[in-house]
């Protein structure tokens, strides 16, 4: 997988966020975005999953134009911003809520990924009773448990403990050298440092290289 993008900017009224970005991502890498909050991240992240579509510029999967032909991009997997699950159901009700829209996996894969993240002995709490650190978890589970191609993540660690978030981070890690496409957004240097392989910064609505292991 590689994904293209060209001379993309987004305004929202007159207000420009994002000014002629062009950066190229491929597999088997893990990348960092890097910013203060409010430097357009998100806004970003929102762009590749085709949440949003760019006011100039084009992005493209394997040459395909999702801007020109309003889609989705396959084998595609985010958490932006904050999770978002149905408060009432419990944690693995979630996943497999969200799993049967296209009946890929198991209950059986669903169960170990949640193994994978340290989620499994809350697996049956309602999620208005998760915490934070919890969220975040279940929500890191929803985008690995389909095994998709593309990875895409925004301040994954936030609220998670010391010992998960390294573990998360060598799960990522392995997802890479399985060949996945890995994106990961955050303010926070150290959670970038060390498990990317290039890393990018936002400022002033442009983006930059910041480092590369490459």
């Amino acid at each position: 997988m590689i994904i293209k993008v060209n001379n993309v900017s987004k305004k929202f009224s007159q207000v420009e966020v994002l000014n002629d970005i062009n950066v190229t991502f491929e597999n088997g890498k893990i990348y960092g975005l890097i910013g203060r909050n409010g430097s357009g991240k998100s806004v970003f992240l929102k762009l590749l999953c085709g949440f949003y579509k760019p006011t100039t510029g084009e992005i493209l999967y394997d040459d395909v134009n999702i801007v020109k032909e309003g889609l989705f991009p396959k084998d595609t997997r985010a958490l932006i911003e904050k999770p978002n699950f149905l408060p009432d159901l419990s944690g693995i009700d979630n996943l497999k809520l969200l799993a049967s829209i296209q009946n890929k996996i198991s209950e059986k894969e669903i169960i170990k990924t949640m193994e994978r993240v340290n989620i499994i002995k809350e697996k049956d709490k309602k999620y208005s009773k998760y915490s934070l650190g919890t969220k975040q978890k279940l929500g890191i589970a929803q985008v690995l448990m389909e095994d998709p191609e593309v990875m895409i993540f925004d301040e994954p660690l936030n609220g998670i403990e010391k010992e998960t978030a390294q573990k998360i981070r060598n799960i990522l890690k392995e997802e890479k050298n399985k060949g996945k496409l890995i994106i990961i957004a955050s303010h926070i240097k150290d959670d970038i440092e060390g498990l990317a392989d290039i890393i990018y910064e936002f400022d002033g609505g442009g983006l930059s290289l910041k480092n590369s292991k490459k």
